[in-house]
């Protein structure tokens, strides 16, 4: 009777398993594993290959970001709608000059009041559905526009699409921010520029090609491919943890860091930096001025003010009037002024990561001084009848110059530093006011442009240029460096105060 329970416990395994009735050992399974396994590597934070998520997981990142600049490409075709369009509008729907000039200013005003209120509907219905909401807007402006059969529904469809896209033009940046790796979230961000600056190149060409109503039609596919794709990537974590749905919110960050990612350092990290905020009273426009936060929106304004008043909304929208008085063809210059944008702003995305916002910006804006000055300089030769035949190639060059230093930094530059140095708490608020300032800038520019160049043509490229230098040191004093930081260690930076309260 001893020998056989000597006998059964040598059959039994350490952990009291009998191996005879199928019950194995942790020994055993491991001798039935293959002797080369393969496993997924997590690079951390702290592991200085500056990689912080699973090489798998960029695939959702990069989906997010995908619908969501559908609404930055909505945003291009919105503004470049009214350029090849205006002749065949007027003759169509019988319009005087100052009616179609009423078509294409009134975006600006349906921008403003859409900036007013962006960030508030951002906060609410969450970044998704804002961008639903933004979506649907732009659908019904663009039916409104395609069945206009005078002023008033041409007008109403115009008046909505600069709202939409004033909406968009917030929450794209703010969302692709929220979701994005810390060491891509610059890049990532600047394909809002891109995808801007494509749209309207889009606008301009197709619309040579097809009628002004069939233009309209096409300009609802973005909107329609945003509204699909918002059903198959997840709502931005940070959000979720602002309004309190914490399981959606791990859900949310797993799926955008990878299934088998490590994320408690940075849910830790979100999560106290939301309770310190969730402390704190609900955000008004008075606390924009509070001594915590007038840093960042003192920055905030202070880029899109710089980014507007140095011209560009000037320069693009009369593009082709600015060749021509220069002695350039306007089809050649204008033609080689969308050619010029999209692959210079694709240069400025992949250099976003690399050499930091700051310098980037400070790059752009000497690089349109200089493109300022020459287009000065050829206005003032022509003025006074000199180096006549070198007049064209001089203005030309100045504002292919122009454009291009601003389509690699200080298009997107303003909008991706902006997305980064708000708070969460006031992030309504304070990117509905940058918005606003942006957009009344933008009609202001695009509303003096002429007066200014029937003033003096040289005078309003020197004056720009001067603008172009205060941008320089504007940054260099006052804008810090994001870049490699995620949104937590930004607020640290710009707060410390408040940092060690944490």
């Amino acid at each position: 009777m001893m020998g056989k329970e000597s006998d059964h416990k040598k059959r039994m395994g350490k952990e009291g398993k009998d191996v005879e009735r199928g019950e194995t050992s942790s020994n055993q399974e491991e001798l039935e594993q293959p002797f080369i396994r393969r496993r997924k590597v997590v690079a951390h934070e702290d592991d200085g290959s500056g990689k912080e998520f699973q090489s798998e997981s960029i695939s959702m990142v990069l989906l997010s970001t995908g619908v969501a600049v559908c609404g930055s490409f909505q945003f291009g075709i919105c503004v470049g709608y009214s350029a090849p369009t205006q002749s065949a509008i007027r003759k169509d729907l019988n319009l005087s000059l100052a009616e179609y000039s009423m078509f294409g200013s009134i975006l600006s005003i349906g921008a403003v009041l859409g900036a007013i209120t962006s960030g508030k509907i951002a906060d609410f219905l969450g970044r998704k559905g804002a961008m639903r909401v933004s979506s649907v807007i732009c659908i019904v402006a663009w039916l409104a526009i395609y069945f206009s059969q005078g002023a008033l529904s041409l007008d109403t469809g115009r008046f909505l699409t600069g709202y939409g896209i004033a909406a968009f033009s917030y929450v794209v940046p703010v969302f692709i921010a929220e979701i994005a790796p810390k060491n891509l979230r610059g890049g990532l961000a600047t394909l809002n520029q891109v995808f801007i600056v494509t749209g309207g190149s889009f606008a301009f060409i197709v619309g040579t090609i097809i009628n002004w109503r069939a233009l309209a039609l096409i300009a609802t596919v973005p909107c329609l491919i945003l509204l699909l794709g918002v059903c198959f990537v997840p709502e931005s974590p940070r959000w979720l943890a602002k309004v309190g749905r914490d399981k959606e919110f791990e859900v949310a960050l797993q799926t955008l860091r990878g299934n088998n990612a490590d994320i408690s350092d940075e849910m830790t990290e979100i999560q106290e930096f939301i309770a310190t905020l969730n402390s704190l009273p609900k955000a008004s426009i008075l606390d924009l001025f509070q001594s915590r936060n007038i840093r960042a929106v003192i920055i905030g304004v202070g880029l899109m003010v710089f980014q507007q008043f140095a011209g560009i909304n000037g320069v693009q929208f009369y593009a082709s009037e600015t060749f021509e008085s220069a002695g350039v063809s306007s089809k050649i210059g204008t033609i080689a002024y969308a050619c010029l944008q999209v692959p210079i702003t694709l240069v400025g995305a992949l250099l976003m990561d690399k050499t930091g916002r700051r310098v980037l910006v400070m790059v752009s804006a000497a690089g349109m001084f200089v493109g300022c000055m020459l287009a000065g300089t050829s206005f003032s030769l022509k003025g006074q009848g000199l180096l006549l035949d070198w007049v064209p190639i001089i203005a030309m060059s100045g504002v292919l110059i122009y454009v291009a230093f601003f389509s690699i930094g200080m298009g997107a530059g303003p909008w991706v530093i902006m997305s980064e140095i708000f708070p969460i708490d006031i992030k309504g608020v304070g990117g509905s006011l940058v918005v606003l300032v942006n957009w009344s800038g933008a009609w202001i520019v695009s509303y003096t442009y002429n007066f200014l160049m029937r003033w003096s043509s040289p005078g309003t490229y020197f004056l720009y240029s001067a603008v172009c230098l205060l941008t320089i040191l504007f940054v260099a004093k006052i804008v810090p460096e994001t870049k490699g930081k995620t949104l937590e260690e930004i607020q640290a930076s710009l707060n410390p105060d408040r940092r060690q309260s944490i």
